[in-house]
């Protein structure tokens, strides 16, 4: 008896692996796969739902997709340790499967999702290299639907490093590409790539438009990629939404608030309702900026707030944090309350210093690799044309010579005129650090011999050819003059010798001999150095200071004009405003 109860746990057993462990048929596979793709992005749980049971299969190719999948959605949630141990486990089966057009197919959708993982950790240059590797595979296979999503996540990588006209340049590209390769998809597969195309589209204007505020129909154009989207993304959840919330940027930034307002509430509620994070967090302060902008700051802390909340929750510090932390310590320095204003100007601080610097060290990473493909395909090309025809080889090897001689010159004079922009910038910096410390000993001298003059009475005259005055009373002037330039004073238009005298209570005349003896300028030249001295330091410090134009900076320190503003500076630096916040 014992003995039969064992042989028919056995059996159970052994059914219920082998039942688990099943292996799928082709149409299985590919549908299973199609349910991972389409949600990745939409519905990430049951992405990881049909990928585990994908997983359950015996078969290596299976176990191949299903664990890269799987590896991409745990960096999604910042699982980095487990995700690249599944997608080592993915190559693992991948490299037990026999040589096949198949396994040269799965290696390049590998190199893919190796791409979108990196992209997640915002490894650009890393993205970029799985990308063109798995590039260089379809291509050999002639795989027009893998060549296409390559592509497309190119121009992501471009997009999110600010490459934006590449960006544009290669999605035009793509949307021709796969108008004229519609019969390779299903109609939802379509509809997909042709959502996400428009999307990245739509997003690099946007971008391009940021920074180049005065060419509107950059902004235009972002508008009509983005209304693009939406009419291919009725079942895309999260494109649709990335798209409206676009949308309603574009209201903003042309002042439409009561659009952009609506808009974006309409997404909060959307967001919340689909779990959809990190598009309810962008929207929140998307809201949070419409009210800065309007100056209904207590309106604005309630939805930076909202922001701080969720990203804590999450523990995401991303952009939409950053920004909302941005914007708190304005605004509580606006309220004149420094705790809070400095509280949230550090984490933006602390936080920005280290995203900053690795989105520009991926920015150069990137670059590089691009240029060194777009040049090794060209080299391809050159020894194609090469074997065909030999008359054209002596042509294409003077072309070649020349190019390269082009190229290198062009790098070292980019290098040296770097190198120049970067030596001037440090000066600058180095010099804004001395003039500090040397204000610094210059307010505590004159505080201590006025301390002196009162103390013991001794009243000392400086005799000069025109004009006789007290050095107490010298000394109290530019005391008050220093008080003025710690309030900004000199940022107003106002800021006249006539102005500043009467605020002072002096006369302009002791107090033109004043400037011209402590500071060795006239009082012109000196308020308009106190200006520039404040535009670089901003500049230098503030990365949103340096996106503003030429007339706004020039009206922000008391500029009646951008003209006076930029000869000013120019005769400071050497350089106009917008070449300094270029080098930068």
């Amino acid at each position: 008896m014992r003995l039969i109860i064992s042989f028919l746990l056995f059996f159970v057993v052994n059914m219920g692996f082998s039942q688990q462990n099943r292996e799928l048929t082709e149409q299985e596979y590919l549908l299973l796969q199609d349910k991972i793709r389409l949600n990745l992005n939409a519905d990430r749980d049951s992405a990881a739902i049909y990928a585990n049971e994908m997983a359950k299969s015996g078969n290596y190719k299976h176990l191949a997709f299903a664990n890269v999948a799987i590896a991409y959605l745990l960096q999604l949630k910042d699982d980095t340790a487990k995700s690249k141990e599944k997608y080592n486990l993915a190559f693992k089966y991948l490299d037990k499967m026999p040589e096949s057009k198949d396994k040269t197919q799965l290696t390049a959708y590998l190199y893919n999702y190796g791409g979108m993982i990196e992209g997640a950790r915002e490894n650009y240059s890393k993205a970029l290299e799985n990308y063109q590797t798995g590039m260089k595979i379809s291509t050999k296979i002639g795989d027009i639907i893998q060549i296409a999503k390559f592509k497309s996540n190119i121009a992501i990588i471009n997009e999110a490093i600010g490459n934006y006209q590449l960006a544009i340049k290669n999605l035009k590209q793509l949307n021709v590409f796969l108008d004229n390769n519609e019969n390779y998809y299903t109609k939802e597969q379509f509809n997909t790539i042709k959502s996400s195309n428009n999307l990245t589209l739509a997003a690099s204007y946007e971008g391009w438009y940021m920074k180049n505020q005065s060419s509107m129909y950059l902004l235009d154009s972002a508008a009509y990629f983005y209304k693009k989207t939406v009419s291919y993304s009725q079942n895309l959840p999260i494109n649709n939404v990335k798209a409206k919330i676009s949308l309603g940027n574009v209201y903003s930034i042309k002042k439409d608030y009561q659009n952009a307002e609506k808009t974006y509430y309409n997404i909060v509620f959307y967001a919340k309702q689909n779990n959809l994070n990190r598009e309810y967090k962008i929207a929140n302060y998307n809201l949070g900026n419409l009210y800065y902008e309007t100056k209904k700051y207590d309106k604005a802390l309630v939805f930076f707030k909202k922001v701080d909340s969720v990203s804590e929750i999450d523990n995401q510090k991303d952009e939409s944090f950053l920004k909302s932390n941005y914007y708190q310590a304005k605004i509580y320095n606006i309220y004149n309350e420094p705790q809070e204003a400095f509280k949230h100007s550090k984490i933006y601080l602390d936080n920005y210093e280290k995203s900053e610097a690795k989105l520009n060290n991926e920015a150069l990473e990137v670059n590089y690799k691009l240029g060194t493909g777009n040049l090794s395909d060209e080299m391809v090309v050159i020894q194609e044309k090469y074997e065909k025809d030999v008359l054209l080889n002596k042509a294409l090897k003077v072309f070649y010579v020349l190019l390269v001689v082009g190229i290198v010159f062009l790098l070292i004079k980019n290098i040296i005129d770097k190198n120049k922009a970067h030596k001037k910038m440090n000066a600058l910096i180095e010099e804004f650090k001395a003039n500090l410390e040397k204000k610094n000993n210059a307010e505590a001298e004159i505080a201590q011999t006025s301390t002196a003059v009162e103390l013991e009475e001794v009243s000392v005259k400086k005799e000069s050819i025109t004009l006789s005055i007290d050095e107490a009373k010298e000394n109290k002037i530019v005391e008050k003059l220093l008080a003025l330039e710690s309030k900004l004073e000199y940022l107003n238009s106002d800021f006249t010798l006539q102005h500043v005298a009467k605020k002072i209570k002096t006369n302009t005349t002791y107090l033109s001999y004043v400037v011209n003896k402590r500071f060795g300028k006239s009082f012109g030249e000196y308020s308009n150095e106190l200006k520039i001295n404040y535009v670089i330091n901003e500049m230098i410090t503030n990365h949103m200071y340096r996106k503003y134009s030429t007339q706004a900076i020039a009206e922000s320190v008391g500029f009646k004009n951008a003209v006076s503003f930029a000869k000013s500076f120019r005769k400071r630096t050497g350089v106009s405003p917008a070449q300094f916040a270029n080098n930068i």
